[in-house]
């Protein structure tokens, strides 16, 4: 391993004696990056990128530098930050992108290989958060997920399950059958130490030179070759692409639910506008005396939700590109109105997008695209500040295209394939430069008395808003704690269906949901994956910040 990625490497200071924060993060050796952030005298956004750069390494099917993702961090102060690290189309794309003999290519079809590559933004997310709210030094962020990489990581039973699922993506590229996949082409066994060390030295260049050396150079040139000549849907991505990645601050969407104030990351993400909607339209109801095990409060949230999720089809994409109403959907008036839509006793024949003031005709309604990767990760410091960060290479190992050790991400099938719909334009059809839509909802959550109270995001596409709303509305009106909410069961609209997480106690809900006239409800298992920190405050007026992972992952929290 170069010297570059040994002098990162820089051993954890004891623990300090008083609360210094919390982290959490979907595998327990990211959560461990963080903590030692923390103990080092970090800060929740150096937490963060700790944990972003560890998940590259042990996570590999789910996020990491191959891809992007959104950051949103508040303050004790209450102030709150968005930061916009989604991927982009290469200048050369347009909206026949993914056609192929003059039709859509399917999803699957469009999936593999080099035409659903987006340049990644993870790093440029990285060091723009860094400028503006880290405090260790920028080579020691990288020095768990460099350990990791070149000493070895144990493949967990999640990464197993995963690559033999995936095998069609994770052994696409010669790079990556070498490091998961033995002779015989099977996956590797759980328990196999696996050793990556041309990750380890990329992440050992950076931690020295910078974000940019990602970008520029011999990494954006290997990028770019592999994209254009990927033996599966070669595509035409230049170095110029690469070099021209910028991360955006953008504003937070914000909102109040009942008495507490949450804010998530607005376009081109939609999982803030969704969870704000949401709960707006959910806020007339009395869902505190309905309870979590109430088929009425379900019933309510799902029609909310699939009022919600039709908005998002037709306008929401990224605002740099098409004029999104944003004002307008997040107009209390406006929510309101959609909320008047919605019965205890009957389900809506059909959900259609609503006209928000700034709403134009132009676009057509685009149905869900299939997601399934992505993580969630969060930390909070010793001095009350948050970071929520949401991270994705989109689904199982991307493209599975393999660069210096980590999978590009396959983001550009997040955009409509299809760029028509009923002979209009969608607003999420591929352009050069854009940034496909994404449901990931990282949030922060602020008390009536200003303070933070809660911070929360999950992975798992289309059901990302459902899952976070879920944990909101059990923690702040069913008094669980952030593990009880996220380990509950959930019902949500699906594609067609209403569908109920299979194995929970609500499963037997079937035919109550069914009786307020859900025609099609469907029990399904469910890959969910959530993760939060609450505020548990204790008497006296002291407190302590306490992490909290799914159970139906690998993840942990960790209280340093």
């Amino acid at each position: 391993m170069p010297n570059a990625a040994r002098v990162a490497i820089i051993p954890p200071a004891p623990a300090a004696p008083a609360d210094i924060g919390a982290v959490t993060a979907a595998d327990p050796r990211a959560a461990d990056a963080g903590a030692q952030m923390l103990r080092l005298g970090g800060s929740a956004t150096d937490a963060a990128i700790a944990m972003m750069l560890a998940l590259t390494v042990v996570e590999p099917q789910s996020s990491g530098i191959g891809g992007g993702g959104f950051l949103v961090t508040g303050d004790a102060a209450g102030r709150v930050e968005s930061i916009d690290g989604r991927e982009t189309a290469p200048a050369a794309a347009n909206p026949q992108w993914f056609f192929a003999s003059g039709q859509p290519m399917g999803y699957r079809d469009a999936v593999p290989g080099g035409r659903s590559v987006g340049v990644p933004g993870n790093l440029r997310l990285a060091a723009m958060a860094h400028v503006r709210h880290g405090k260790l030094p920028w080579r020691v962020l990288f020095g768990p997920a460099i350990k990791l990489a070149a000493d070895g990581f144990a493949i967990t039973p999640r990464l197993a399950s995963s690559l033999a699922m995936a095998k069609d993506i994770a052994a696409l590229d010669p790079a990556g059958r070498a490091l998961f996949f033995g002779a015989d082409g099977a996956p590797l066994p759980v328990g196999t130490l696996v050793r990556n060390p041309a990750l380890a030295a990329l992440l050992g260049k950076v931690s020295v030179l910078g974000a940019g050396t990602f970008y520029t150079g011999r990494n954006a040139g290997a990028i770019a070759a592999k994209v254009g000549t990927s033996p599966r849907n070669p595509a035409p991505m230049t170095t110029a692409d690469v070099a021209g990645y910028r991360a955006k601050l953008r504003e937070p969407v914000c909102g109040k639910y009942r008495v507490w104030r949450i804010c998530s990351m607005g376009p081109p993400s939609s999982g803030g506008v969704i969870v704000l909607q949401t709960l707006g339209m959910l806020e007339r109801f009395d869902l505190k005396a309905l309870g979590p095990q109430s088929p009425v409060a379900w019933h309510l949230l799902a029609e909310a939700e699939r009022l919600a999720f039709a908005d998002r089809d037709t306008h929401l994409a990224d605002p740099d590109f098409v004029p999104v109403p944003l004002p307008g959907l997040i107009d209390p008036a406006y929510i309101a109105a959609r909320s008047a839509l919605i019965s205890e006793t009957a389900t809506l024949a059909q959900t259609l997008p609503g006209k928000p003031a700034g709403a134009t005709d132009r676009f057509a309604m685009a149905g869900p695209i299939p997601e399934q990767g992505t993580t969630h990760f969060a930390a909070v410091d010793r001095w009350g500040n948050a970071a929520s960060y949401t991270s994705t290479i989109e689904s199982a190992f991307g493209s599975g295209l393999v660069v210096n050790g980590f999978y590009l991400n396959n983001e550009l099938t997040d955009f409509n394939l299809n760029p028509d719909r009923n002979g209009k334009p969608t607003a999420n059809q591929v352009e050069g430069g854009k940034r496909p839509r994404s449901s990931m909802s990282p949030v922060v959550i602020y008390g009536p008395d200003g303070t933070l109270r809660l911070i929360v995001g999950a992975a798992g596409g289309y059901t990302i808003p459902p899952q976070v709303i879920r944990v909101i509305i059990g923690a702040l009106d069913w008094g669980l704690s952030a593990r009880e909410a996220i380990a509950q069961g959930i019902v949500m609209p699906a594609p067609g269906a209403l569908a109920v997480e299979a194995g929970t106690t609500l499963e037997a809900m079937v035919p109550a949901l069914e009786a307020l006239g859900h025609t099609k409800v469907v029990a399904l298992p469910m890959r969910l994956k959530a993760n939060a920190i609450e505020w548990v405050a204790r008497p006296g007026g002291s407190g302590q910040w306490v992490g909290a992972a799914d159970p139906r992952s690998e993840g942990a929290a960790v209280s340093p």
